[in-house]
C-alpha cells in the first residue's frame, strides 16, 4: 500500500516517461491477412467462411486462449469458442456496453461491435467503440468481407447454413483509415501539433516535440480537443515542474524539433528522455478523437510564457510505412469568466511486485489532505491488468466506488455531473487486479511487459 498527501503525489517521470496513459500496444492481423481474393475452399456455411477467411486470419493471433488481448477483452475467436462468444454476448468495452450494443446482434448489424470494428468507412461511428480491426495494420477487411458479415448479421446471425450470396466476397477493394485533420479552434484558443511523421514497417515510434506557446500573459483553458492519425496509441501533454531547478530540470529541449525516445538501433536514447524527470501531466488522450470541457467557470491556468511537450506513440505492423500525426485544441476563456482554477490529479503507486503465474490484487489508498473537488477520473494499467476500480474513503471509514475499468488499452474517462468533493481526511483508493501470467515477477515500469498503477483526473 502506497500512502502520501495529495499535493506530493506527482509522479517522478523519470521513472515512468508517461508514455503511460496508455502502456504498449500490440498487435494482431497484418496487412497480409485480406490480400487478394477470399480462399475458394469450401465452407460449411455463412459463419464457416467468416471464421476461416476472417476471424482466422486477421484475428485469431491476438483473441486465442491464453493472449493479454483475449483476456482484457474477454473474447476468444478460435474456431471452438468465436460463435458462442460473440452472437447475443454483451460488450465489455465501456462505450459500447453503455450504448447497448451487443457483440453480435441477430438482425441488427447496426447494433453489433463486430460490424462496427470491423468497418473502416470514413466518418462511420466503430471509431468510438476503440481501436478498429484488425488492429496493427493500416487497411482493414475487404469491402465485400465486410458486407459479407453484415448480411449474415441481418440475416439471423446463424450457426449454419447459406445465408449470404458468397459473390458479395468478389469486391477485393481494401478498407483504409481515412484521416481529416482538426480544425483551429473557432472561438478563443490556440492549435498545437505533431507534424506528420514515418513509422517504418514492423516497428513502433515514440516521440517528443518541445513547442513554445508565445503567451504574453496567463492562459485559462476551458476546453482540450485532440484528434490523431489511426495507429497512435496516445497524445499527450505535458508542463514542466518550475520548482525544480537541478539537472535536467534547469534545462528545456530545443523547440519545434522531433525528439525520438529511441535511436535506430532501438536502444534508448538517454539525452532526449532526460526532460520526462521534469513532466507535469496536463491532458492525454488515448483514442483518435478526445473532447473534455470544464463546468462553466473552471478552467486549467497556464502562466504567461509556457511551453508544451507534445508526446506521441506509433506502432505499425504494415509491411509500408504509416504516416502518424496529431492535432491538440486548447480552447481558452478570459479570465473575468473564470471563478475557479482546476488542477491536474496524477496519484501512483510505483511500488507493488505481482509474483509470476496468479491473479493480484492491489490496494492503494491516496490521502486528502486538503478540501478537493474531483471533476473526472480515469486510470492507466498495462495489458496483465484486468480490473482498475476507485473508490472514495470517507473518514469514518466508508467506501464507495466512483470508477471501474476493466480496458487496459482504452480506459474510460468519466466526468462527474455532479463533482465529488472531499474533505481532509478522506481518500482516493485503488484497487487494482492484474492476471500476470509470465515466469516472472512484474512490477512498476515503462515497458508494456511492466504494469503501472495511475489515477489521472481533473480537480480543483
Amino acid at each position: 500500500m502506497q500512502s502520501g498527501r495529495f499535493g506530493q503525489l506527482l509522479v517522478p517521470f523519470r521513472r515512468i516517461a508517461l508514455s503511460i496513459l496508455l502502456g504498449g500496444v500490440s498487435a494482431c492481423g497484418g496487412d497480409a491477412a485480406t490480400d487478394g481474393p477470399p480462399s475458394s475452399a469450401p465452407a460449411d456455411g455463412t459463419f464457416a467462411r467468416i471464421q476461416r477467411d476472417i476471424l482466422d486470419r486477421s484475428c485469431v493471433s491476438c483473441h486465442r486462449a491464453g493472449d493479454a488481448n483475449a483476456r482484457q477483452s474477454q473474447l476468444v475467436l478460435t474456431s471452438d469458442s468465436a460463435y458462442l462468444q460473440l452472437v447475443g454476448v454483451g460488450s465489455v468495452q465501456q462505450i459500447a456496453r453503455a450504448d447497448g450494443v451487443t457483440r453480435v446482434k441477430p438482425f441488427r448489424a447496426d447494433s453489433s461491435l463486430l460490424y462496427h470494428k470491423l468497418s473502416w468507412i470514413p466518418g462511420h461511428h466503430s471509431r468510438d467503440y476503440g481501436q478498429l480491426m484488425p488492429m496493427g495494420t493500416t487497411k482493414g477487411v475487404t469491402a465485400g468481407q465486410l458486407e459479407y458479415v453484415r448480411r449474415w448479421i441481418e440475416a439471423g446471425a446463424p450457426r449454419s447454413g447459406h445465408v449470404v450470396d458468397t459473390a458479395v466476397l468478389a469486391d477485393v477493394r481494401l478498407q483504409s483509415a481515412s484521416f481529416t485533420p482538426l480544425g483551429a479552434p473557432t472561438a478563443a484558443g490556440l492549435q498545437l501539433k505533431v507534424d506528420s511523421f514515418a513509422v517504418s514497417p514492423g516497428a513502433e515510434r515514440e516521440l517528443f516535440v518541445y513547442r513554445r506557446l508565445g503567451n504574453a500573459s496567463d492562459l485559462y483553458v476551458t476546453r482540450i480537443q485532440s484528434r490523431m492519425r489511426p495507429g497512435s496509441h496516445h497524445l499527450l501533454l505535458y508542463t514542466f515542474d518550475e520548482s525544480r531547478t537541478a539537472f535536467p530540470c534547469n534545462m528545456r529541449p530545443t523547440a519545434n524539433v522531433v525528439r525520438d525516445i529511441r535511436n535506430a538501433n532501438g536502444t534508448v536514447n538517454i539525452v532526449n528522455t532526460l526532460p520526462m524527470a521534469c513532466h507535469v501531466f496536463f491532458a492525454g488522450a488515448m483514442t483518435q478523437d478526445f473532447d473534455y470541457r470544464f463546468p462553466p467557470g473552471v478552467a486549467l491556468r497556464l502562466p504567461a510564457n509556457t511551453s508544451l511537450d507534445l508526446n506521441v506513440h506509433y506502432v505499425n505492423r504494415a509491411p509500408i510505412d504509416l504516416a502518424g500525426e496529431a492535432f491538440a485544441n486548447l480552447y481558452t476563456a478570459d479570465r473575468s469568466q473564470v471563478q475557479t482554477v482546476a488542477r491536474t490529479l496524477n496519484l501512483a503507486n510505483t511500488s507493488f511486485s505481482l509474483p509470476p503465474k496468479q491473479r493480484t490484487t492491489v490496494r492503494t489508498v491516496f490521502p486528502i489532505s486538503v478540501r478537493t473537488t474531483v471533476l473526472s477520473l480515469t486510470s492507466h494499467m498495462h495489458s496483465m491488468g484486468e480490473r482498475y476500480e476507485i473508490r472514495v474513503r470517507r473518514a469514518d471509514g466508508t467506501e464507495t466506488s466512483v470508477y471501474v475499468n476493466t480496458d487496459w488499452e482504452h480506459p474510460g474517462f468519466t466526468n462527474f455531473d455532479t463533482p465529488i468533493v472531499l474533505q481532509p481526511g478522506d481518500a482516493l483508493v485503488s484497487v487494482v487486479t492484474w492476471n500476470n501470467v509470465t515466469d516472472r515477477a512484474i512490477g512498476f515500469g515503462l515497458l508494456s511487459s511492466d504494469e503501472m498503477n495511475i489515477i489521472f483526473g481533473y480537480a480543483y
